[in-house]
């Protein structure tokens, strides 16, 4: 039912159960919210997938101080969660970066012999991250809605016909690009400063609660914007009003022909 179809009420007056008549569509404005993020950062099992692997190798190495049994345990978790996930027919995106991660981690640890640089492409990865999200912000165009767009069916709509959810995703892009930088601050001493053990425990427990504030945060800044324009929805009414239209010419035209054939016929 759109707002057109709603029952109107007085001027003034309030409805009979003391909410105010857009309370639910608030209420499902933030419900929508909450799914495409839970959809596009992976929720609770996207966490595991991103943490267990680090947790392994840390906790192997700090036990018995070897790369390469560390290295490929973590390497195995990592794709035994992918197989999982295939084999359930869920989504693979965020095994596969996991997959993926955790194997240049690996490789560069293994040619270095350094297990520290185990840590070092993630880190790289978090700051070349950090930094796309304030460059696109400032060119405009922040790198949070060019992800979410597509999840919202909004596409890039919000650039120039939605301008508070273009706000909206300009705020959390500036978040996710300074949490991440604060992550770097602490995390890239300590690879110089701190031996392997010491690194690899403040990377486990940096990777959780920064990543729930960034999204916290686009959650807050996203359920008071604007709602999403359905682009798809727009190109189906735009599709099925045009059909109607070529129904309705030639149903004209069908009108138009039948009193010439008719006459035809009675003049035979």
């Amino acid at each position: 039912m759109t707002s057109l179809d709603k029952p109107t009420q007085d001027a003034g007056q309030s409805p009979p159960d003391g909410r105010r008549e857009d309370d639910g569509q608030v209420h499902d404005s933030r419900t929508v919210t909450e799914a495409a993020l839970f959809e596009a950062f992976g929720g609770i099992r996207g966490m595991v997938e991103t943490v267990l692997p680090g947790l392994i190798f840390v906790t192997i190495f700090t036990i018995n101080k070897d790369l390469h049994l560390s290295a490929i345990a973590a390497l195995a978790v990592s794709v035994v969660m992918l197989v999982v996930r295939l084999l359930r027919k869920d989504t693979v995106k965020h095994a596969f970066s996991g997959v993926f991660g955790v194997a240049f981690g690996v490789v560069f640890a293994m040619f270095t012999g350094n297990a520290k640089d185990f840590y070092l492409p993630g880190m790289l990865y978090t700051l070349g991250l950090a930094l796309a999200y304030i460059i696109t912000t400032l060119a405009g165009v922040p790198l949070i809605g060019l992800m979410l767009g597509p999840v919202f069916k909004e596409n890039l709509s919000w650039r120039t016909r939605n301008p508070g959810r273009k706000k909206a995703y300009t705020k959390a892009s500036w978040a996710w690009g300074l949490i991440l930088l604060a992550k770097c601050a602490i995390l890239f001493p300590l690879y110089w400063w701190a031996d392997t053990t010491q690194l690899g425990w403040v990377l486990v427990i940096l990777k959780i609660p920064p990543f729930l504030l960034a999204v916290w945060l686009t959650w807050v800044f996203l359920a008071k914007a604007p709602p999403p324009i359905d682009v798809f929805a727009e190109m189906e009414a735009a599709e099925k009003a045009e059909e109607a239209a070529k129904a309705a010419r030639e149903g004209h035209v069908a009108e138009a022909d039948e009193p010439a054939a008719g006459r035809h016929r009675r003049g035979a």
